[in-house]
């Protein structure tokens, strides 16, 4: 069974820095590419960064860029992101994803495997 699963979600002020991990299982993710995403409450989820499967391409929504870095460890089997400079509008469930494809996807479809979220609050 492919698992997915989030930590290192919290309640932090504006301006900290938190850093999420998704550790896999069931099965290695050799040239997929994974990516996170969030949802905050009454709106769509969105991508937020993604990362290819070598790690020679990443991609992060504009909102994001210059603060968040995706990274992954193959041999662990592990994606990370590290959110600086957090906002409140970064508050959401942040999601880790996996997608069967060599180039980062920036619509939640072409994901076939998810986590079940990490709550990140930021107050202001």
């Amino acid at each position: 069974q492919v698992q997915l699963v989030e930590s290192g979600g919290g309640l932090v002020q504006a301006g900290d820095s938190l850093r999420l991990s998704c550790a896999a299982s069931g099965r290695t993710f050799n040239g997929w590419t994974m990516g996170w995403f969030r949802q905050a409450p009454g709106k769509e989820r969105e991508f937020v960064a993604g990362i290819t499967w070598i790690g020679d391409s990443t991609h992060y929504a504009d909102s994001v860029k210059g603060r968040f870095t995706v990274a992954r460890d193959n041999a662990r089997n592990t994606l990370s992101l590290q959110m600086n400079g957090l906002k409140p509008e970064d508050t959401a469930v942040y999601y880790c994803a996996a997608a069967p494809y060599e180039i980062v996807r920036i619509t939640s479809s072409y994901y076939k495997y998810w986590g079940q979220g990490t709550q990140v609050t930021v107050s202001s």
